[in-house]
């Protein structure tokens, strides 16, 4: 998670947690549809226009890390060392993205979200965007010549590997299992990447 550097940031951040927290809390006892915004904003203490000047909808209380989860999507190819490839920079972030969301704690919210149709149709909606957002990360970046569609398909890929590695019995070895075809593909359409690949300022 992006940590706050001000103090204005920083209690932002505390009310925001609470915010999540306390609607995680209700959703899992109460069941996400017996739950409305003004219930969340009562049990956090906080006024129903301070939730949403924090979320934007019921649907994103539930995935309060969506941004964090962009960013590390983003900065994995951003920030990668010098020389490294994109591929294992994408896998090593993927897989650690699906270490957390795999652990025990996580299996009760996704039964909650596979459960309610406008959870998933938000997810399908989030993933989508994340998508956009790596595409145009690996596009920008100046060591990589993919075209257009080749950056849309390969983030595609990326996000939709962890999507079907948190469904399956070994989500290590499905991660693993989808990256060796997104490599595949990717060394066919961007071949010189792979041994002249830069990263950072």
């Amino acid at each position: 998670m992006t940590v706050p550097t001000g103090r204005r940031e920083r209690k932002k951040a505390v009310t925001r947690q609470k915010i999540a927290d306390a609607a995680l809390r209700l959703f899992l006892e109460r069941g996400y549809d017996a739950v409305g915004i003004r219930d969340v904003a009562a049990e956090a203490d906080v006024a129903v226009t301070t939730l949403f000047s924090h979320f934007a909808s019921k649907e994103a209380l539930v995935f309060e890390q969506d941004e964090d989860f962009e960013q590390r999507l983003t900065r994995a190819v951003t920030d990668r060392e010098p020389h490294e490839p994109l591929i294992p920079a994408l896998r090593r972030e993927i897989q650690a993205l699906v270490r957390h969301c795999t652990a025990d704690s996580a299996a009760p919210i996704w039964r909650m979200i596979d459960a309610s149709p406008a959870l998933r149709e938000y997810e399908e909606s989030m993933r989508l965007r994340h998508a956009e957002s790596l595409a145009t990360a690996i596009a920008a970046d100046p060591g990589l010549s993919p075209t257009p569609t080749a950056c849309r398909a390969i983030a595609r890929f990326v996000i939709d590997a962890y999507s079907l590695a948190r469904a399956a019995a070994d989500p290590k070895a499905t991660v693993d299992e989808i990256f060796r075809m997104i490599e595949a593909g990717w060394e066919v359409t961007c071949p010189s990447a792979n041994s002249t690949a830069t990263a950072g300022p």
